[in-house]
């Protein structure tokens, strides 16, 4: 096993602004793998906030002994041996297994989605994200939102109310809504969620701070809208507190390391009864294409990485019907593959 990566600085669309956050751009680590005759693609996707950079994450790579992962894979035993170089550092150890998992659908010759038993008819539409902005600004956003049949709406500032009116001025799609840990108030939240709910909101991630499990689950019990965990669920262990307390989960592959964790995420909420949605950072369509294999697993999808970029270096996946198409492909099935061109 080899291993090649360069840098790449991931442009978005429009800054991107959530309840405590705002950015035009995300670092990345691209990462190639090569095992003898097959080739697997990997990203890390750095948002700041999570503490992860290029510089961490190459150190991170230069501790991994390649000789030792051999195929079969066998992920479990891979990702504990991760785990004992550094705890943390999900984005780069996702990097190494959505690689991983690519060059073992080529070696079987089989899709990520057939290998762990995802059906590409069951798809759930994904969403289209809104960030937090300007009435004007959310109105050129939801223009560019051609071909979804969702939007996702980050809140959790004190302009809420306002955000919502602007999207109903001009589309009736269903909303996903995203607070960011935005909500202090519990009473002030729950009469927040009675009125988003009549204004068609599906589901709400993280409202109120992840480490204020009883506010969460006050509102969870309260609630007529799904309240998923967003914050306070980043890897499989993190799961072990949050039954009662949230009516679902939100999984992104940047912090579960991958789609090896990912996957035994999925199997833990629904022992638990719990409801799931996939979700990403930004993200070229590597990573993204990875979570879609998993999406028909989950009952909501929020992978709109690619569309809400400038450069992504591959092609878009394909979308029809607001879903995104699993083709049977093997591995990833990544398309016009124009990243090669950054390893020279």
């Amino acid at each position: 096993m080899q291993a090649s990566y360069t840098s790449f600085n991931l442009e978005l669309k429009h800054p991107f602004a959530i309840a405590r956050f705002s950015r035009t751009s995300t670092p990345l680590l691209l990462l190639k793998l090569h095992y003898e005759n097959f080739e697997g693609y990997g990203e890390a996707s750095m948002v700041p906030y999570m503490g992860e950079s290029y510089e961490s994450a190459v150190k991170f790579l230069e501790k991994v002994e390649w000789n030792r992962v051999k195929a079969p894979f066998n992920f479990e035993e891979i990702m504990n041996y991760l785990d004992s170089l550094a705890p943390g550092h999900p984005a780069i150890k996702a990097a190494i297994d959505i690689a991983l998992n690519d060059i073992n659908g080529k070696v079987l010759n089989k899709s990520c989605a057939e290998i762990y038993g995802a059906d590409p008819l069951k798809m759930p539409i994904t969403s289209y994200t809104i960030g937090i902005d300007t009435p004007e600004v959310i109105k050129e956003k939801v223009a560019d939102a051609i071909g979804f049949k969702v939007l996702k709406i980050k809140l959790g500032r004190d302009n809420d109310k306002e955000l919502i009116n602007t999207i109903r001025s001009i589309t009736d799609l269903p909303l996903y809504v995203d607070a960011n840990q935005g909500w202090s108030d519990r009473k002030k939240a729950i009469e927040t969620i009675y009125w988003l709910h009549d204004q068609g909101v599906v589901l709400i991630e993280q409202p109120m701070d992840k480490s204020d499990l009883d506010g969460n689950a006050w509102l969870t019990g309260r609630s007529p809208i799904p309240i998923l965990a967003d914050e306070a669920v980043q890897r499989l262990a993190d799961m072990d507190n949050l039954k009662g307390a949230y009516h679902g989960i939100n999984i992104k592959l940047m912090k579960s390391t991958g789609m090896y964790e990912a996957y035994q995420m999925i199997l833990k909420a629904r022992s638990f009864g719990m409801k799931i949605l996939i979700g990403c950072m930004s993200e070229t369509s590597c990573a993204t294409m990875a979570a879609a294999a998993l999406a028909p697993l989950c009952d909501w999808a929020d992978l709109d990485g690619p569309w809400l970029t400038k450069n992504n270096p591959f092609d878009n996946p394909e979308l029809k019907d607001g879903k995104i198409i699993l083709k049977n492909l093997p591995g990833l099935g990544l398309e016009g593959i124009k990243a090669d061109l950054l390893y020279l």
